[in-house]
């Protein structure tokens, strides 16, 4: 084909009058939020997920321990079943008395100072002799109430329980544990709280993803169903835990204390008087050696070179004392410490803190000498008292129980499913870590801001924490072009 015989091409005759432009990118927003509220939310999604990065593995902790002492009366007899199992011999219809029990620990520790004991909690478990060594540390000391038989001794510390709540309190690390752990439930608040607002807002747009089947839709619709229950436990949790703490429970102390009130019960205690002589319609009352149950134990009496009269009030006076004073058992008993000390008696109230009592019995005279209980607790201590029952599970029978355990469950589930939604969305390869982008708008919400320093002057450990991840924000990240994308830093 020659040149003439090529088809003409037709000239353009609509030259183009504007250059070719990229169309001006509207900026992402939320599905399911409005445009003046997208920012907003996506600064809370931010904090959301990076308190979580610093609170998840924390509260992984917290929660598997506290389901190990929630269940540790059932745990521990099952670990230790030769040491805290007995068994009625057969044709024996009654108990040694605990002056013969706490005799009998003595003769089989003599290293070991006494310093309680406590009755049995159930059929079938020894009676527990808590003592300490020559260095303070402490052995529980299991006596077998039928046989008088000590059937071992224990350290509370090395069992499992012990060490989950060394861990639940302090990571067993001391007073740098407690405050990691009183961070971390700073920042929970703050997870709890943002999770909320990620919750009500976001509904519209886990609406439309659910239908659509969306990648991942359901795993968020699960997270943020079990949030919805889990944050206001979590957050009586943390408010109840926070007294326990080194840091926001001294001072708060400190406060109540100058005011004339207090975080626990102030107990004034009380002293024997040696002078005193022992009531005779008491058991062990008489001037002779009435025996107990067999006639196996003799009547206590008064040293002779001691600086008193009379006779010597001893732990089964102290528990009869107790008990006409309406105590409930199973009673435990802090020995007397000193010529001074006294029985302490403290009547079993785990499912009632309101039935929390001391009783404190002389140990020459067997007489009451005070008594210390719930009602006499200040306003907020009884408050404390209450929150502390519910936080261990406690108050309301099994309801409290196994509340607290589904808590510490769907606590785990949270835990979980968090990290897992970021792992399915995190960007591959791109070398940041994918979290949301934005900035918290304080100086445009004023209100947001004045929730912010509450929070923050309720709560110092956070406040300050708060100040240091800001500083961090401002003088680091934003200055590091590598931090500023690995983190995902947004200048608006």
């Amino acid at each position: 084909m020659t040149t003439l015989d090529r088809p003409r091409t037709r000239p353009r005759t609509r030259p183009r009058t504007r250059p070719r432009t990229r169309p001006r990118s509207r900026p992402r927003t939320r599905p399911g939020c409005r445009s003046g509220t997208a920012g907003l939310f996506r600064a809370f999604w931010r904090w959301h997920a990076y308190a979580g990065v610093l609170v998840v593995p924390v509260l992984v902790v917290l929660s598997a321990t506290g389901l190990v002492y929630l269940f540790r009366f059932q745990l521990e007899p099952l670990l230790h079943a030769d040491t805290m199992r007995v068994e009625q011999p057969a044709g024996v219809d009654f108990a040694q008395d605990l002056t013969s029990q706490l005799a009998a620990a003595d003769r089989a520790h003599p290293e070991l100072t006494p310093v309680s004991l406590a009755e049995p909690r159930e059929a079938g478990l020894a009676t527990v002799v808590s003592t300490v060594t020559a260095d303070g540390a402490t052995r529980d000391v299991f006596v077998d109430p039928w046989t008088l038989e000590v059937t071992g001794v224990l350290d509370p510390d090395r069992t499992v329980s012990g060490y989950a709540v060394r861990l639940h309190g302090e990571l067993m690390a001391g007073r740098l544990g407690d405050a990691v752990v009183e961070l971390v439930a700073c920042w929970a608040i703050v997870v709890a709280l943002t999770g909320y607002f990620l919750l009500v807002k976001g509904r519209a747009a886990r609406r439309r993803r659910r239908p659509a089947r969306a990648a991942g839709a359901r795993l968020r619709s699960m997270h943020g169903r079990v949030g919805a229950v889990v944050g206001l436990g979590l957050l009586f949790l943390l408010v109840s835990g926070l007294p326990w703490t080194g840091f926001w429970g001294e001072r708060v102390q400190a406060v109540a204390t100058d005011r004339g009130s207090s975080l626990w019960s102030t107990d004034p205690g009380a002293a024997s008087d040696p002078a005193s002589s022992l009531d005779e319609s008491l058991p062990h009352s008489h001037a002779a050696d009435l025996p107990w149950a067999l006639q196996e134990s003799e009547v206590p009496t008064s040293d002779p070179g001691a600086a008193h009269s009379g006779s010597v009030a001893d732990v089964d006076t102290a528990v009869a004392v107790a008990d006409a004073e309406g105590l409930r058992h199973p009673m435990t008993v802090a020995l007397p410490t000193g010529e001074g000390g006294v029985y302490s008696v403290i009547g079993y109230a785990f499912d009632a803190p309101s039935d929390e009592r001391t009783v404190h019995v002389d140990r020459y005279g067997g007489h009451v000498v005070s008594t210390y209980g719930f009602d006499d607790y200040p306003a907020l201590a009884q408050v404390v008292a209450h929150g502390i029952g519910l936080h261990e599970g406690r108050s309301l029978g099994l309801w409290s129980f196994w509340g607290a355990a589904a808590m510490c469950v769907a606590i785990l589930v949270a835990c979980v499913t968090g990290p897992v939604m970021w792992w399915r969305r995190r960007p591959r390869g791109a070398g940041t870590l994918g979290a949301p982008r934005g900035r918290m708008p304080l100086r445009r919400s004023p209100l947001l801001l004045v929730a912010v320093v509450a929070l923050a002057v309720l709560l110092p450990l956070f406040g300050l924490s708060l100040v240091v991840v800001l500083a961090l924000d401002q003088l680091v990240l934003r200055r590091v072009p590598a931090l500023a994308g690995f983190f995902d830093v947004s200048d608006r």
